[in-house]
């Protein structure tokens, strides 16, 4: 017979995991691995850096693949290291101290929950700035001991790896986590299993394993769907962030809000308040809701008031199309069940999503978020302000300036961010007790002591890290696409540390505009081959998969950087993630950002620069449009005013600005240096910029922010709706609805005022009665105004709003009266608003019937 080559069958793989035998001496090392406070504690993350710097940067900064892939000669080598033990031993020391360190009972426990979080590199559970945010924010809550605990999911592939090809295309990777690598823990029962938690879909149960990310003093809770108890479809559901079709998308919206939910309750965990970061978790008061009305036998009005008077929903996206909406098909194919355990119809349930009840309108996760959250806000006083003109539909007998929607203008993570050549400037110069007092700007201000030399020569240690982890980083990944070993030597012997160095980096969405620079190649050639004044730009980020326009600048760019006249003056760093960041806003001089306006909610990767001494260059949009104000020798921004109504206009405007600020303001600012080597009128903005900017964006300005304007206010009064068996709550409930029983019966008897012609002028008295049938309900249940508009080319603005007085009450009549003096001249509008009036009520929209008159 004639003998085949080859003969084998398909491998049968068994999954195994052999973890380090760390000795005794090493097990405070295995127990820091598992907090990610060594993420923020400089001297914690040099530590396990330390270990074997090398293997640090291949596992990806995680310190629990370090500790499972250190060898056996290495781990001998540190237990006969005596120093290096005594230094394990006084870290370990740090980290107890600071974990021992009781939370916070002054102030209302937390429950918050986020589809992302951006907490280390190690851990694949972000995409941007939503979840980097929401990691910071967390880590801020372990230092401030606030008593949070937070909701996620554990993505089995994460947001994805990005690559570039020869010609510069995006190629996305999804690359599986292997959990038992990473930085968390399982949750397990009582015999010693892993938790199983049971979540209730429709006609079927998915189940999820339970992983816990302990960061600093506080805890993250996370789903994991993916396991051999689920079917295929349902194991999907924590395969990817924001992957899948819509389905999928319910699918984990449903999971994070009543799965979250019912999570916490398997776990014990009962928080004072529910914080929604975003619309992707809106359903947990839905959840909420059904254990209120099942479980304390409340009816679905009163649980309402309760469950909105406790909840807090944070909207990150400035524009409607970046918002959630389902189809009430898909809605109902999920939903079909929660109006019979509510006691309500699905139309009812339906309206809660809808900006127009009773209309064919898709079911919003923002809309359903505001109407069961009592307070809601924006993350920058302008992204307030557009977030109230936004969901202005939703209250219509209001102005959009009258919303009760409010702000917190985003923060970050200083002791994540600053670096700690910073760090340790900040703490000499401040003091060992700054990072406790980071909002309190008398401490900032000592960095004008700092001699200018100092500053200058630690901004210049931080440019030649960043140079040394460009030559690297650039080199590995150009040698790995195959690109010419001979041209990535041209490119990296131009990187020049005495260069003006301009950094960006972000999410490539096309409103973020990262072609401006582009607009007129010769005129940037000219700006970056002046061998006088050297010029470099750094440019990172990722374009969603489903973005093509992004995909296209990121490509675009590459073209323009490998041109002739571009090579080595213009990078494009790959793989955008949290160690890239961190380097390019401590290393580069310059963060340039040039959002369309008012698209760029926040922006907070300027606010991380601000922290190492870099300053901005930016559009006066999100935080710097708070920011430039502080003071304006400290960076420099385009102007907020609109010029074009075309864009591609606007554009071409904004791409010369740039051009000219560069060439005639910044770059001649820089290299305006002394004998010593440095310019002390860039030494005089950095320490402007660190002083009076720096502190009013930290994370711990933010968390104290969300605690005296929402956090302590609605915890006070959900302790007044519940107390004595939920006595207020009823009451109010009662109240709204007798008003809403006799509303419609509400009418006038007459309106009497002073007649007003076009001959009026300012000083004339404006006299108003009013008399009103109420129906049968109380005067004091009723307010009138007088709401004024200026009418201006075309255009009318919110001028005034005018209340009545109760003059008399006769039975159901009712006189109002207002006298007032015309102040001010022009052409106005005016009305007659009749409103609910409850001392009880937070706040207008609360209960927004509104009648005009």
């Amino acid at each position: 017979m004639k003998l085949q080559v080859s003969n084998t069958n398909t491998p049968v793989w068994r999954d195994i995991t052999i973890k380090s035998d760390l000795p005794s001496q090493l097990k405070p090392l295995e127990i820091m691995s598992r907090n990610l406070w060594w993420v923020w504690n400089s001297e914690g993350k040099s530590l396990f850096r330390d270990l074997n710097p090398d293997l640090w940067r291949s596992v990806g900064e995680n310190p629990v693949m370090l500790l499972q892939r250190l060898g056996f000669d290495r781990v001998q080598e540190i237990i006969n290291d005596s120093s290096l033990l005594a230094r394990i031993n006084s870290v370990y020391e740090k980290f107890q101290e600071y974990i021992s360190k009781p939370m916070r009972k002054d102030i209302p426990s937390v429950s918050y929950f986020s589809m992302e979080y951006g907490l280390c590199n190690a851990l694949k559970i972000y995409s941007g700035g939503l979840g980097v945010l929401a990691g910071d924010y967390i880590k801020e809550a372990s230092d401030s001991c606030v008593d949070m605990t937070a909701v996620g999911f554990l993505y089995r592939y994460g947001y994805f790896t990005q690559t570039l090809s020869m010609d510069g295309q995006q190629i996305a990777n999804y690359e599986a986590q292997n959990f038992n690598e990473l930085p968390i823990e399982q949750v397990t029962d009582e015999n010693g299993q892993p938790m199983i938690l049971e979540v209730p879909f429709p006609n079927h149960v998915v189940y999820s394993h339970v992983w816990r990310v302990n960061v600093g003093r506080m805890k993250l809770y996370l789903m994991d769907t993916d396991f051999d108890k689920n079917s295929e479809y349902d194991r999907q559901i924590t395969h990817q962030l924001y992957g899948g079709d819509w389905e999928n998308r319910i699918k984990q919206e449903y999971m994070l809000g009543i799965g979250g939910i019912l999570m916490l309750q398997k776990l014990g965990i009962e928080s004072d308040l529910y914080h929604c970061n975003e619309g992707h978790a809106a359903l947990l008061n839905l959840q909420r809701l059904v254990d209120y009305v099942q479980n304390r036998n409340l009816d679905f009005q009163t649980a309402l008031e309760i469950v909105r008077a406790s909840s807090l929903y944070t909207v990150h996206t400035p524009v409607p199309a970046g918002h959630d909406y389902f189809d009430e098909g898909l809605f109902g194919k999920y939903m079909g069940k929660f109006p019979e355990k509510l006691g309500i119809s699905w139309a009812e349930l339906m309206n809660m999503g809808r900006e127009n009840p009773n209309s064919d309108e898709r079911f919003s996760m923002s809309v359903f978020a505001l109407n069961t959250c009592q307070e809601a806000n924006g993350v920058s006083w302008l992204h307030g302000e557009v977030s109230k003109k936004m969901f202005s539909g939703i209250w219509k007998g209001y102005n959009w300036k009258e919303s009760h929607v409010g702000y917190v203008t985003n923060g970050v993570h200083m002791p994540t961010w600053a670096s700690s050549e910073w760090k340790a400037l900040y703490e000499k110069t401040f003091g060992e007790e700054f990072f406790l007092h980071q909002s309190e700007t008398d401490y900032w201000n000592k960095i004008y002591s700092v001699p200018d030399e100092e500053i200058w020569n630690l901004r210049m240690t931080m440019k030649n890290k960043f140079i040394n982890f460009v030559r690297r980083d650039f080199r590995e990944k150009w040698l790995k696409n195959q690109g010419d070993p001979s041209r990535i030597m041209s490119i990296l012997d131009k990187i020049n540390p005495n260069a003006l160095i301009i950094g960006f980096a972000r999410r490539f969405a096309t409103y973020k505009r990262a072609h401006l620079l582009f607009s007129d190649l010769d005129r940037l050639a000219a700006i970056v081959n002046n061998p006088q004044f050297p010029v470099q730009f750094i440019f990172s980020g990722k374009a969603h998969p489903a973005d093509g326009a992004g995909q296209g600048l990121i490509k675009r760019i590459t073209e323009i950087s490998r041109m002739p006249q571009f090579l080595g003056k213009i990078i494009f760093l790959e793989n955008y993630d949290m160690i890239v960041a961190k380097r390019l806003v401590s290393g580069v001089d310059i963060w340039l950002n040039t959002p369309t306006r008012p698209l760029e909610a926040s922006g907070t990767s300027g606010e991380k620069a601000e922290m190492n001494g870099v300053l901005n260059f930016s559009v006066l949009d999100g935080w710097w449009y708070e920011g430039y104000k502080f003071c304006e020798k400290a960076g420099w921004a385009l102007t907020d005013k609109r010029t074009f109504t075309d864009q591609a206009q606007q554009d071409k405007l904004d791409a010369a600005t740039i051009y000219s600020m560069l060439e005639n303001q910044i770059i001649p600012l820089y290299f305006a240096k002394n004998s010593k080597g440095y310019s002390p009128e860039w030494i005089e903005y950095i320490k402007n910029s660190v002083a009076k900017i720096a502190p009013n964006f930290t994370m711990k300005r933010m968390i104290d922010d969300y605690i005296e304007r929402f956090y302590s206010k609605e915890a006070k009064r959900t302790a007044l709706l519940k107390a004595d068996n939920f006595k207020l709550a009823r009451e109010i409930v009662a109240w709204k609805e007798n008003v809403a029983a006799h509303w419609d019966g509400v009418k006038v008897v007459s309106i009497d005022e002073t007649p007003l012609h076009n001959n009026a002028k300012t000083g004339d008295m404006f006299n108003i009665t009013i008399k009103v049938n109420t129906n049968g309900l109380k005067a004091s249940d009723l307010g009138l105004e007088c709401v004024i508009y200026r009418t201006e080319n075309g255009q009318e603005d919110l001028t005034e709003v005018l209340p009545f007085k109760e003059k008399s009450v006769d039975g159901d009549i009712v006189t109002y009266e207002l006298k007032t003096e015309l102040r001010e001249s022009g052409v106005f509008r005016y009305a007659y608003r009749l409103y609910p009036k409850n001392s009880a009520l937070p706040h207008r929209q609360d209960f927004a019937f509104v009648r005009w008159l």
